[in-house]
């Protein structure tokens, strides 16, 4: 076997070792293939550190300047990809070789200070800050869509539904903007999920702290951090953070699938209410008539995979004891997961949604006079009737339409009369007016024109677009 204290592969750490890896260890030890997206990360971060311990004495002037060249032709190597099988057990190790590799034994002077423990913390953190930041795009983006799907149901009333059966009639941007909201809150999770990623624990060592006078604040401003981690220990084992940017992705997750699931039923034959882009559907290989809206049941399915990383992560950590532990080389895939399915599904969904035609048509088809029996009932209550005996009349007169095999609207205002005066010589007909019962919803919130229109307004504001 091979000295692990000689490049074959323990040269961060082998000299305590007196022989080489066991061959069964080496692939559960290795998590190249998972870290490997950190080289800048990791090149950023140690030409920081070298900066700081020239800063501090530790090296030369002339070591800190060839330490940061040397780093700039690993950076370069590594851009270009590593061309073929490698050694090297993690991200780490590798930039550590490469970097011995061009500037020769002066490279060992780097990890002075240092540990894989807080190096790896803060290489976690850059990466999340970077991705933060383009998920909040892509939200933004979505939001976006749904503000301009909104802006074309202004005028079209569509059945709202509560346990998918119909309910109230509501306008289609109602709908719309029933799915921006939550988006909204998944925008804010994100941007709190970010103050608490830019927080630096480089400096923090394996566990104790680093001996060297660095200046932790410097680092701090030059990496982009908003402040420093308090206490060490609890510097290089910290994943809160990554227990957040799962929660909220796996919340953000469960929105798109509701949005999706509604766009599946609203764009079948039996609703109709909306149309998906060709662009955003595909065919049956067997039914030649098939048009489905696929972009909607990848999304949906995508949730699932969210919320497995978030309870993937949270078992991971729920035993570990202080300090940093090996376990946690199992964090990556699920945080790099979680961010590579948000940039898969967001965009896509967007795009969907941006390109989705409300349909009026069906919207009317489908309206059913029962869905104004609340306005009914309300007009029983403004004529000084209780509201559980309003709702008493009204589901007998709903009843007695289903007996006659008619619509509730087409009973003679006769029966209206019969079952309370106040709905008497044609009273009953004022509850029938589609756009009188959505006007009437005027409160904020409601679904009145100006209402809805105030909806979007904020909407956009908080959005930042146009």
């Amino acid at each position: 076997m091979a000295d692990r204290g000689g490049e074959e592969g323990g040269g961060l750490w082998g000299g305590r070792f007196s022989g080489g890896m066991a061959p069964e260890m080496e692939p559960l030890n290795r998590s190249l293939d998972d870290d490997f997206r950190l080289w800048p990360h990791d090149i950023e971060g140690s030409r920081a550190w070298a900066r700081a311990l020239a800063h501090a004495g530790v090296l030369t002037d002339e070591e800190g300047e060839t330490l940061l060249k040397g780093l700039d032709r690993v950076a370069a190597r590594l851009r270009e990809g590593v061309g073929g099988p490698v050694p090297d057990e993690d991200i780490h190790s590798l930039v550590e070789r490469l970097l011995g590799e061009a500037v020769g034994e002066v490279a060992g002077k780097l990890h002075t200070g240092r540990s894989r423990n807080d190096q790896v913390a803060t290489d976690l953190r850059l990466w999340a800050m970077e991705r933060l930041d383009r998920i909040d795009d892509l939200l933004v983006g979505l939001g976006e869509a749904l503000v301009t799907l909104a802006r074309t149901g202004v005028d079209p009333i569509l059945p709202g539904y509560t346990h998918l059966q119909q309910g109230q009639p509501i306008r289609a941007a109602h709908w719309a903007l029933s799915h921006l909201w939550p988006l909204l809150r998944d925008r804010r999770r994100f941007q709190e999920v970010r103050r608490s990623v830019a927080v630096l624990p480089l400096g923090s060592g394996a566990l104790a702290g680093c001996p060297f006078p660095v200046d932790r604040e410097a680092l701090r401003e030059a990496l982009g951090f908003e402040a420093l981690s308090e206490n060490s220990m609890d510097a290089v084992s910290d994943r809160d953070w990554a227990a957040e940017f799962l929660f909220a992705g796996s919340l953000l997750g469960v929105h798109l699938s509701r949005l999706g699931e509604d766009l599946l039923l609203f764009s079948t034959r039996e609703f109709g209410f909306i149309r998906i882009a060709d662009g955003y559907s595909t065919g049956s290989s067997l039914m030649p008539q098939k048009r489905n809206p696929d972009v909607a049941e990848l999304v949906r399915g995508k949730s699932g995979r969210l919320v497995g990383n978030l309870t993937g992560l949270l078992t991971l950590l729920k035993g570990l004891p202080t300090g940093y532990n090996r376990d946690l080389q199992e964090d990556k895939a699920l945080i790099f997961d979680t961010a590579d399915t948000l940039e898969l599904t967001l965009p896509a969904i967007a795009g969907a949604v941006r390109t989705a035609r409300f349909q009026p048509a069906a919207m009317e088809r489908a309206r059913n006079a029962e869905l104004l029996a609340t306005d009914l009932a309300d007009i029983l209550v403004r004529g000084g009737v209780p509201f559980r005996k309003s709702h008493e009349i009204v589901g007998a007169l709903v009843r007695e339409a289903e007996e006659r095999e008619v619509s509730l609207s087409e009973l003679p205002d006769s029966v209206f009369g019969k079952h309370h005066p106040v709905l008497a010589n044609g009273a009953a007909r004022a509850a029938f007016d589609w756009e009188a019962s959505v006007e009437a919803r005027a409160i904020p919130g409601g679904t009145a024109r100006a209402s809805v229109e105030a909806q979007l307004e904020e909407a956009t504001r908080r959005l930042g677009v146009g």
